[in-house]
C-alpha cells in the first residue's frame, strides 16, 4: 500500500493512488472481518442471549459502505483527470502495479479458501478483488501509455474498475442491512412454510403470527402460533412441528405457541400473510 501510494504520487498515476486507497481500506476491512470472525465464536451470555454472530453481519455492512465511498472518490478523481489530463510515469506504474498484482493474488487465493457462504468473508474478498483489478488496470494503463502515449487511459480504467466493484458492494450492503433490520431470510417463503405445516400435521388447523429472522449469516430463528384441534396431543404436535421445520427448512431454533382457541394477541388480526390468504 505504501509503495503504491508513493509510486502513484511520484508517477502522477490515479490508477496507482486508487489502488493504494483500496489497499488502505482493505487492511481495515480484513482486520474488521478477522475480528468479527474471532468475536463471533464467543458463546452467548446474559447480555447477548443470541451470541455474537450479528457482529459478522455488522462488519459486512461497514465494509460494503466503505467500498461504496471509495468507488465514489475514485470516480470523482477520474473525471477530474479526464477533464484535466496529467502526464504519468508509465514505467514506474508498470513495476509497482505488477508488485501489487502479485500480493493481491496471494491474499485473494487465501480468502477464497474461506467460507464462501459467509458474507463477512465475501466482503473482505470483494475488497481484495477490487485491489486485484486495480493492479491489473494500472498495468494495462502503463502498457497503453508506453505504446501510445495516450494519458486518458489511466482515469478511464479507474472508472472501469470502480464500475466492476460497485455492484458487488451494493449487494453486500443490501443483504447485510436486510439482516440488521430483522428481515425475513430471502430464501424462505413464509406462505409455503405455513401450507407445509398445515398439510403435513393434521392436528394443526391454522398457522399464524409467523416471524423469521437471521441472527448471523446462516442462523435462522422462528416464532409462530399454531392453532390445533382441542383433542390433539399438544406435546406431540410441538415435537412434530419442530422436526418438520428442521428437516424441510433447516430451522432448528424455534419458539412455538400452541393454541386451542382463537389467538388473543391484538396484532394477530394484522398478520399480513393471513390477511392475504383470507
Amino acid at each position: 500500500m505504501v509503495v503504491e501510494f508513493a509510486g502513484g504520487v511520484l508517477a502522477k498515476s490515479l490508477a496507482l493512488v486508487a489502488d493504494a486507497g483500496h489497499m488502505l481500506t482493505d487492511a481495515a476491512a480484513l482486520a474488521l472481518a478477522w475480528a468479527a470472525v474471532r468475536i463471533a465464536t464467543r458463546p452467548a451470555d446474559a447480555k447477548r442471549s443470541f451470541g455474537y454472530q450479528r457482529l459478522r453481519v455488522l462488519a459486512t455492512f461497514v465494509n460494503g459502505c466503505a467500498l461504496l465511498f471509495i468507488v465514489a472518490w475514485i470516480a470523482f478523481e477520474a473525471v477530474q483527470r479526464l477533464l484535466n489530463p496529467v502526464p504519468v510515469n508509465a514505467k514506474a506504474i508498470l513495476w509497482i502495479g505488477t508488485l501489487g498484482l502479485i500480493v493481491n493474488l496471494v491474499v485473494f487465493a487465501m480468502l477464497r479458501r474461506g467460507d464462501s457462504h459467509d458474507m463477512n468473508v465475501s466482503a473482505a474478498t470483494l475488497h481484495v478483488l477490487g485491489d486485484l483489478l486495480g493492479s491489473v488496470a494500472a498495468i494495462v494503463a502503463a502498457l497503453v501509455i508506453l505504446w501510445t502515449d495516450w494519458m486518458p487511459i489511466d482515469p478511464i480504467l479507474s472508472l472501469v474498475v470502480s464500475a466492476l466493484i460497485v455492484k458487488g458492494a451494493i449487494s453486500l450492503v443490501r443483504r447485510s442491512a436486510h439482516i440488521l433490520m430483522e428481515g425475513s431470510p430471502e430464501w424462505l417463503d413464509q406462505g409455503e412454510l405455513r401450507r407445509t405445516l398445515e398439510q403435513k400435521i393434521p392436528a394443526i388447523r391454522d398457522v399464524h403470527h409467523v416471524h423469521t429472522w437471521s441472527v448471523g449469516p446462516q442462523d435462522t430463528f422462528l416464532t409462530m402460533h399454531a392453532l390445533v384441534n382441542g383433542a390433539a396431543d399438544q406435546a406431540m404436535v410441538l415435537r412434530d412441528t419442530k422436526a418438520l421445520l428442521a428437516e424441510r427448512f433447516g430451522i432448528t431454533h424455534t419458539t412455538i405457541q400452541i393454541e386451542v382457541d382463537d389467538c388473543v394477541d391484538k396484532d394477530c388480526a394484522e398478520d399480513p400473510i393471513k390477511q392475504a390468504r383470507a
